[in-house]
């Protein structure tokens, strides 16, 4: 039997919603005998350069409503969040770059890289602006089987990325051209928010899109 496509998960580190997809996404392709390929992308590029938009929580009426809805979202599915959806974003490009350098030179090391990060974003209330900021993941342990991903104890084990290497790959022309050309695919791709689902080609944007994407690999489409 031929195997099934994977499914493509577009997110950006500062979207809280790409944060809550990210640790439903691969349980419910697992479910159905898929596997997910992660990729890195960027609102302020897709967002607000291409599509001349302001950011979600700068949009007057729009922006007090997402901040409810992230804390809302939170609630209804126990995650703790360590830092206000309302807060200044961090900059996501040190984290971008070391995810798509990672991709590249630590394949099998990329995803529990992006969790960290994510977890340490979003969980911990780390700012991660600064590429010296990184330096810590690197001596992280990797969770249990079955331990929720938003728990306050939970680090990851990505040797054999040095703390020190993954602070000078982030600071390295090479990283930041990876992530130029993974955001320009995802451009290409037609994605423009965090996080994006796409499956047998067709997308879904939207964390509350992931039950139309389970429903659409229960029914193998419609």
């Amino acid at each position: 039997m031929e195997p099934k496509a994977p499914l493509d998960f577009y997110f950006d580190f500062i979207s809280p919603f790409g944060y809550f997809a990210s640790l439903r996404i691969d349980a419910i392709a697992a479910k159905h005998g898929r596997t997910v390929n992660w990729h890195p992308m960027l609102l302020g590029i897709s967002v607000m350069k291409v599509m001349g938009l302001k950011p979600l929580l700068d949009t007057p009426l729009k922006g007090p409503y997402t901040s409810k809805d992230v804390r809302r979202y939170a609630r209804l599915h126990g995650i703790r969040l360590g830092r206000p959806p309302d807060a200044p974003m961090m900059n996501p490009l040190p984290c971008g770059r070391a995810y798509a350098w990672a991709q590249r030179h630590h394949p099998e090391q990329a995803k529990p890289l992006a969790q960290a990060l994510l977890n340490a974003y979003w969980v911990k209330g780390i700012d991660l602006s600064e590429p010296s900021s990184l330096a810590a993941l690197a001596s992280f342990t990797a969770p249990q089987a079955g331990q929720a991903l938003n728990a306050p104890d939970i680090v990851m084990r990505l040797a054999p990325i040095s703390g020190a290497g993954l602070v000078a790959a982030v600071q390295s022309a090479g990283a930041a051209q990876l992530l130029r050309d993974a955001v320009a695919a995802s451009l290409a791709a037609g994605v423009f928010g965090s996080p994006t689902i796409i499956v047998d080609g067709e997308m879904f944007w939207g964390v509350d899109k992931l039950a139309q994407v389970e429903l659409w690999l229960e029914r193998g489409g419609w």
